[in-house]
Protein backbone atom coordinates (compact mmCIF):
# COMPACT_ATOMS: atom_id res chain seq x y z
CA UNK A 1 0.00 0.00 0.00
CA UNK A 2 1.42 3.55 -0.93
CA UNK A 3 1.59 5.99 1.90
CA UNK A 4 -1.44 8.56 2.38
CA UNK A 5 -1.39 11.66 0.37
CA UNK A 6 -2.45 14.88 2.22
CA UNK A 7 -4.49 17.28 -0.26
CA UNK A 8 -6.91 19.79 -0.49
CA UNK A 9 -10.71 19.10 -2.00
CA UNK A 10 -9.40 20.28 -5.16
CA UNK A 11 -6.32 18.46 -5.50
CA UNK A 12 -8.30 14.73 -5.11
CA UNK A 13 -7.84 12.62 -8.41
CA UNK A 14 -11.32 10.59 -8.01
CA UNK A 15 -11.21 9.28 -12.10
CA UNK A 16 -7.90 7.84 -12.83
CA UNK A 17 -7.77 4.13 -12.80
CA UNK A 18 -6.54 2.64 -9.61
CA UNK A 19 -6.82 2.89 -6.10
CA UNK A 20 -5.41 6.46 -4.16
CA UNK A 21 -5.15 6.77 -1.04
CA UNK A 22 -5.78 10.22 1.04
CA UNK A 23 -6.04 12.89 3.91
CA UNK A 24 -8.51 15.44 2.85
CA UNK A 25 -7.26 18.67 4.65
CA UNK A 26 -10.19 21.11 5.89
CA UNK A 27 -8.07 23.90 7.98
CA UNK A 28 -8.60 23.55 11.63
CA UNK A 29 -10.35 26.83 13.46
CA UNK A 30 -7.95 26.52 16.32
CA UNK A 31 -4.99 24.98 15.61
CA UNK A 32 -2.48 26.07 12.78
CA UNK A 33 -3.18 22.75 11.11
CA UNK A 34 -5.28 21.21 9.43
CA UNK A 35 -8.22 18.41 10.32
CA UNK A 36 -7.20 14.96 8.00
CA UNK A 37 -10.27 13.25 6.33
CA UNK A 38 -9.42 9.87 5.51
CA UNK A 39 -10.46 8.84 2.15
CA UNK A 40 -9.71 5.66 -0.05
CA UNK A 41 -11.17 5.55 -3.67
CA UNK A 42 -11.07 3.21 -6.46
CA UNK A 43 -11.65 3.68 -10.09
CA UNK A 44 -11.95 0.79 -12.37
CA UNK A 45 -12.40 0.43 -16.01
CA UNK A 46 -15.95 1.15 -16.49
CA UNK A 47 -16.00 4.33 -14.68
CA UNK A 48 -18.91 6.46 -16.07
CA UNK A 49 -18.63 10.73 -15.13
CA UNK A 50 -21.35 10.83 -12.48
CA UNK A 51 -21.62 7.02 -11.21
CA UNK A 52 -20.04 5.50 -8.16
CA UNK A 53 -20.87 4.80 -4.87
CA UNK A 54 -19.53 6.43 -1.57
CA UNK A 55 -20.04 5.01 1.70
CA UNK A 56 -19.50 7.30 5.06
CA UNK A 57 -18.85 5.77 8.63
CA UNK A 58 -18.81 8.30 11.21
CA UNK A 59 -21.23 11.31 10.23
CA UNK A 60 -21.65 10.89 14.30
CA UNK A 61 -18.57 10.55 16.34
CA UNK A 62 -19.08 7.99 18.61
CA UNK A 63 -20.69 5.98 16.26
CA UNK A 64 -18.21 3.11 15.06
CA UNK A 65 -19.07 0.36 13.09
CA UNK A 66 -19.01 2.23 10.08
CA UNK A 67 -15.29 3.19 10.67
CA UNK A 68 -14.71 -0.42 11.43
CA UNK A 69 -16.74 -1.67 8.11
CA UNK A 70 -15.19 0.96 5.98
CA UNK A 71 -11.61 -0.04 7.07
CA UNK A 72 -12.18 -3.76 6.90
CA UNK A 73 -12.89 -3.02 2.78
CA UNK A 74 -9.87 -1.10 2.72
CA UNK A 75 -8.24 -4.05 3.41
CA UNK A 76 -9.57 -6.36 1.63
CA UNK A 77 -10.99 -5.01 -1.52
CA UNK A 78 -9.49 -5.99 -4.60
CA UNK A 79 -8.77 -3.56 -7.17
CA UNK A 80 -8.93 -5.93 -9.95
CA UNK A 81 -12.34 -6.38 -8.97
CA UNK A 82 -13.76 -2.48 -9.48
CA UNK A 83 -15.48 -1.77 -12.34
CA UNK A 84 -16.42 1.73 -11.76
CA UNK A 85 -15.89 4.41 -8.81
CA UNK A 86 -16.01 3.08 -5.46
CA UNK A 87 -15.10 5.89 -2.51
CA UNK A 88 -14.81 5.16 1.25
CA UNK A 89 -15.19 7.20 3.64
CA UNK A 90 -14.22 5.43 7.16
CA UNK A 91 -14.71 8.59 9.48
CA UNK A 92 -16.00 11.74 7.95
CA UNK A 93 -16.58 13.65 10.90
CA UNK A 94 -13.18 13.59 12.12
CA UNK A 95 -13.83 16.49 14.63
CA UNK A 96 -16.48 14.52 16.56
CA UNK A 97 -14.86 11.22 16.21
CA UNK A 98 -11.41 12.80 18.18
CA UNK A 99 -14.18 14.10 20.76
CA UNK A 100 -15.59 10.78 21.08
CA UNK A 101 -19.02 12.89 20.53
CA UNK A 102 -21.92 12.87 18.39
CA UNK A 103 -21.16 16.42 17.61
CA UNK A 104 -17.88 18.32 16.73
CA UNK A 105 -18.08 19.13 20.59
CA UNK A 106 -14.36 20.36 20.79
CA UNK A 107 -14.85 22.47 17.83
CA UNK A 108 -18.09 24.21 16.45
CA UNK A 109 -20.41 21.88 18.99
CA UNK A 110 -22.41 21.23 15.26
CA UNK A 111 -24.13 17.89 14.14
CA UNK A 112 -23.12 17.06 10.87
CA UNK A 113 -25.94 15.30 10.65
CA UNK A 114 -28.26 18.82 10.71
CA UNK A 115 -25.51 20.95 8.44
CA UNK A 116 -26.14 20.26 5.24
CA UNK A 117 -28.32 23.71 5.06
CA UNK A 118 -28.46 26.40 2.62
CA UNK A 119 -24.60 28.51 2.67
CA UNK A 120 -23.19 25.54 4.52
CA UNK A 121 -19.54 26.39 4.74
CA UNK A 122 -19.69 29.82 3.70
CA UNK A 123 -22.35 32.03 4.99
CA UNK A 124 -21.47 34.02 8.36
CA UNK A 125 -21.98 31.99 11.57
CA UNK A 126 -22.03 28.59 9.36
CA UNK A 127 -18.38 28.51 8.47
CA UNK A 128 -16.92 26.06 11.39
CA UNK A 129 -15.30 22.89 10.26
CA UNK A 130 -18.42 20.76 10.57
CA UNK A 131 -20.03 22.95 7.46
CA UNK A 132 -17.36 23.06 5.80
CA UNK A 133 -17.37 18.88 5.78
CA UNK A 134 -20.99 19.46 4.29
CA UNK A 135 -19.73 21.56 1.82
CA UNK A 136 -16.99 19.18 0.88
CA UNK A 137 -18.92 16.83 0.36
CA UNK A 138 -21.32 18.65 -1.67
CA UNK A 139 -19.05 19.78 -4.01
CA UNK A 140 -16.53 16.83 -4.40
CA UNK A 141 -18.46 14.17 -3.81
CA UNK A 142 -21.81 13.99 -4.81
CA UNK A 143 -20.50 14.94 -8.31
CA UNK A 144 -19.15 11.38 -8.71
CA UNK A 145 -21.33 8.96 -7.39
CA UNK A 146 -25.24 7.72 -7.83
CA UNK A 147 -25.31 5.57 -4.25
CA UNK A 148 -24.53 7.00 -0.89
CA UNK A 149 -24.42 4.61 1.68
CA UNK A 150 -24.88 6.29 5.47
CA UNK A 151 -23.44 4.23 8.19
CA UNK A 152 -25.11 5.39 11.47
CA UNK A 153 -25.42 3.66 14.85
CA UNK A 154 -27.51 4.70 18.54
CA UNK A 155 -24.80 6.08 19.81
CA UNK A 156 -25.18 7.17 23.58
CA UNK A 157 -28.83 8.25 22.00
CA UNK A 158 -30.90 4.75 21.61
CA UNK A 159 -30.63 1.03 21.43
CA UNK A 160 -31.95 0.07 17.78
CA UNK A 161 -33.32 -2.97 16.39
CA UNK A 162 -30.61 -3.56 13.86
CA UNK A 163 -31.78 -1.69 10.72
CA UNK A 164 -31.33 0.28 7.26
CA UNK A 165 -33.84 3.69 6.71
CA UNK A 166 -34.52 5.65 3.96
CA UNK A 167 -36.91 8.35 3.30
CA UNK A 168 -40.09 8.28 1.07
CA UNK A 169 -39.17 9.87 -2.17
CA UNK A 170 -41.76 10.77 -5.26
CA UNK A 171 -40.12 8.58 -8.08
CA UNK A 172 -41.49 5.34 -8.06
CA UNK A 173 -38.01 3.95 -9.61
CA UNK A 174 -35.65 5.37 -6.86
CA UNK A 175 -37.93 4.03 -4.42
CA UNK A 176 -37.58 0.29 -5.47
CA UNK A 177 -33.83 0.54 -6.06
CA UNK A 178 -33.23 2.14 -2.65
CA UNK A 179 -35.65 -0.42 -0.90
CA UNK A 180 -34.02 -2.98 -2.91
CA UNK A 181 -30.65 -1.78 -1.77
CA UNK A 182 -31.50 -1.47 1.87
CA UNK A 183 -33.03 -4.96 1.98
CA UNK A 184 -29.15 -6.67 0.63
CA UNK A 185 -27.77 -5.51 4.12
CA UNK A 186 -29.94 -8.64 5.74
CA UNK A 187 -30.92 -6.54 9.09
CA UNK A 188 -33.97 -7.64 10.66
CA UNK A 189 -35.43 -3.96 9.67
CA UNK A 190 -35.85 -1.42 7.38
CA UNK A 191 -37.41 1.44 7.65
CA UNK A 192 -39.40 4.56 6.28
CA UNK A 193 -38.79 7.47 8.75
CA UNK A 194 -39.64 11.32 8.96
CA UNK A 195 -38.40 13.30 6.94
CA UNK A 196 -38.68 16.76 8.90
CA UNK A 197 -35.01 17.22 10.62
CA UNK A 198 -33.73 19.89 8.81
CA UNK A 199 -29.83 19.39 7.23
CA UNK A 200 -29.46 15.71 7.02
CA UNK A 201 -26.96 13.85 4.86
CA UNK A 202 -29.69 11.49 3.35
CA UNK A 203 -31.97 13.84 3.01
CA UNK A 204 -30.26 15.86 0.29
CA UNK A 205 -28.53 12.94 -1.25
CA UNK A 206 -31.99 11.73 -1.76
CA UNK A 207 -33.10 15.28 -3.40
CA UNK A 208 -30.70 14.85 -5.65
CA UNK A 209 -31.91 12.03 -7.08
CA UNK A 210 -29.23 9.50 -5.63
CA UNK A 211 -29.89 5.64 -4.22
CA UNK A 212 -29.34 6.51 -0.55
CA UNK A 213 -29.79 4.14 2.61
CA UNK A 214 -28.76 4.80 5.94
CA UNK A 215 -28.18 2.28 8.45
CA UNK A 216 -28.72 1.56 12.44
CA UNK A 217 -26.38 -1.37 13.14
CA UNK A 218 -24.83 -0.85 17.15
CA UNK A 219 -25.74 1.89 19.83
CA UNK A 220 -23.69 2.75 23.52
CA UNK A 221 -20.41 3.46 21.60
CA UNK A 222 -19.20 0.03 21.31
CA UNK A 223 -18.78 -2.30 18.57
CA UNK A 224 -21.57 -4.64 17.44
CA UNK A 225 -20.40 -7.89 15.80
CA UNK A 226 -23.34 -8.63 13.91
CA UNK A 227 -23.55 -4.74 12.90
CA UNK A 228 -20.39 -5.13 11.06
CA UNK A 229 -21.18 -8.05 9.80
CA UNK A 230 -24.77 -6.39 8.56
CA UNK A 231 -22.75 -3.69 7.06
CA UNK A 232 -20.54 -5.69 5.05
CA UNK A 233 -22.67 -7.54 3.34
CA UNK A 234 -24.56 -4.25 2.41
CA UNK A 235 -21.93 -2.29 0.99
CA UNK A 236 -20.51 -4.51 -0.84
CA UNK A 237 -24.27 -6.11 -2.22
CA UNK A 238 -24.81 -2.35 -3.28
CA UNK A 239 -21.40 -1.66 -4.86
CA UNK A 240 -21.91 -5.18 -7.01
CA UNK A 241 -25.69 -4.29 -7.79
CA UNK A 242 -25.23 -0.95 -9.03
CA UNK A 243 -22.21 -1.93 -11.31
CA UNK A 244 -19.38 -0.82 -9.24
CA UNK A 245 -17.62 -3.95 -8.19
CA UNK A 246 -17.42 -7.44 -10.26
CA UNK A 247 -18.80 -10.65 -8.17
CA UNK A 248 -21.94 -11.90 -6.74
CA UNK A 249 -24.05 -12.12 -3.58
CA UNK A 250 -26.34 -13.64 -1.85
CA UNK A 251 -29.23 -13.16 0.60
CA UNK A 252 -28.00 -12.85 4.03
CA UNK A 253 -29.71 -12.83 7.94
CA UNK A 254 -32.97 -12.19 7.83
CA UNK A 255 -32.99 -10.99 3.94
CA UNK A 256 -32.25 -14.88 3.32
CA UNK A 257 -34.81 -16.39 5.68
CA UNK A 258 -37.87 -14.30 5.22
CA UNK A 259 -37.74 -12.61 8.96
CA UNK A 260 -36.78 -8.98 7.43
CA UNK A 261 -39.51 -6.41 8.55
CA UNK A 262 -40.41 -3.54 6.90
CA UNK A 263 -42.01 -0.25 9.25
CA UNK A 264 -43.22 3.60 8.83
CA UNK A 265 -42.06 5.74 11.95
CA UNK A 266 -43.68 8.58 9.78
CA UNK A 267 -46.76 10.13 12.43
CA UNK A 268 -45.82 11.98 15.51
CA UNK A 269 -47.33 9.02 17.77
CA UNK A 270 -44.48 6.67 16.70
CA UNK A 271 -42.08 8.77 19.09
CA UNK A 272 -43.15 8.44 23.07
CA UNK A 273 -41.40 11.58 24.72
CA UNK A 274 -40.46 11.44 28.41
CA UNK A 275 -42.73 14.10 30.48
CA UNK A 276 -39.78 14.52 32.99
CA UNK A 277 -36.21 13.69 33.40
CA UNK A 278 -36.02 9.87 34.84
CA UNK A 279 -34.57 6.62 34.69
CA UNK A 280 -35.46 4.23 31.76
CA UNK A 281 -36.32 0.68 33.13
CA UNK A 282 -37.16 -1.73 29.60
CA UNK A 283 -39.52 -4.58 29.98
CA UNK A 284 -39.62 -5.64 26.51
CA UNK A 285 -36.97 -5.98 23.87
CA UNK A 286 -36.18 -3.74 20.94
CA UNK A 287 -38.24 -5.64 17.91
CA UNK A 288 -40.92 -6.95 20.08
CA UNK A 289 -44.45 -6.78 18.09
CA UNK A 290 -46.68 -4.13 20.69
CA UNK A 291 -50.21 -2.74 20.34
CA UNK A 292 -50.51 1.03 20.85
CA UNK A 293 -51.06 1.61 24.72
CA UNK A 294 -48.67 -1.21 25.46
CA UNK A 295 -46.62 -0.51 28.27
CA UNK A 296 -43.03 -0.95 26.83
CA UNK A 297 -41.04 0.43 29.78
CA UNK A 298 -41.18 2.10 32.78
CA UNK A 299 -39.97 5.60 33.71
CA UNK A 300 -38.87 6.37 37.26
CA UNK A 301 -38.14 9.44 38.90
CA UNK A 302 -35.77 9.10 42.23
CA UNK A 303 -36.41 12.33 43.39
CA UNK A 304 -39.94 11.09 44.25
CA UNK A 305 -39.42 7.65 45.20
CA UNK A 306 -42.96 6.71 46.35
CA UNK A 307 -44.60 7.64 43.39
CA UNK A 308 -45.31 5.19 40.50
CA UNK A 309 -43.23 4.83 37.66
CA UNK A 310 -44.87 6.57 34.82
CA UNK A 311 -45.37 3.96 32.01
CA UNK A 312 -43.90 4.09 28.82
CA UNK A 313 -46.29 3.24 26.42
CA UNK A 314 -46.08 2.10 22.55
CA UNK A 315 -47.66 5.41 20.41
CA UNK A 316 -49.00 2.82 17.59
CA UNK A 317 -49.92 -0.77 16.67
CA UNK A 318 -46.48 -2.21 15.45
CA UNK A 319 -42.92 -3.33 16.33
CA UNK A 320 -40.49 -1.22 18.79
CA UNK A 321 -37.51 0.27 16.81
CA UNK A 322 -35.56 2.02 19.15
CA UNK A 323 -35.61 2.67 23.29
CA UNK A 324 -33.74 4.74 25.25
CA UNK A 325 -30.09 3.26 25.35
CA UNK A 326 -28.65 4.99 29.08
CA UNK A 327 -30.75 4.18 31.81
CA UNK A 328 -30.85 8.09 33.07
CA UNK A 329 -32.80 10.40 30.23
CA UNK A 330 -34.23 14.23 29.80
CA UNK A 331 -36.93 15.56 30.00
CA UNK A 332 -38.04 15.56 26.27
CA UNK A 333 -36.35 12.99 25.09
CA UNK A 334 -37.21 10.59 22.81
CA UNK A 335 -37.15 7.35 24.88
CA UNK A 336 -39.59 4.95 22.42
CA UNK A 337 -39.74 4.99 18.96
CA UNK A 338 -42.54 2.12 17.17
CA UNK A 339 -43.05 1.68 13.84
CA UNK A 340 -46.08 0.53 12.16
CA UNK A 341 -45.57 -2.61 9.81
CA UNK A 342 -45.72 -2.64 6.23
CA UNK A 343 -44.95 -4.24 2.69
CA UNK A 344 -42.26 -3.87 0.67
CA UNK A 345 -42.92 -2.12 -2.18
CA UNK A 346 -41.24 -4.65 -4.13
CA UNK A 347 -43.17 -7.45 -2.51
Amino acid sequence: MTERQICRPHELDLHSPGRRDYWVALEHDSIWGDHLIPLTVFVGPQARDGEGLVAFGSNHGNEYEGPMILRRMMRTLDPADVLGRIILVPVLNVAAFRAAARDSALDDHVNLNRAFVDGAGSAPGIKGITHRIAAFVRASLWPQVHVVLDLHAGGQVARFLPLTSFHAVDDPQQMRRIEDTARWFGTPLVITYQNESPGLLSSEAERLGKITVGCELGWGGAVSPAGVRYGCQGVRAAAIHHGQLRGSVVPFAHHADGTQVRAEMIERDCFTVAPFAGHYEPLLECGARVRRGDTVALLHDFERIDLEPWPVRAGVDGIVIAQAWGAPVLQGQHVLVTGRIVPFAGG
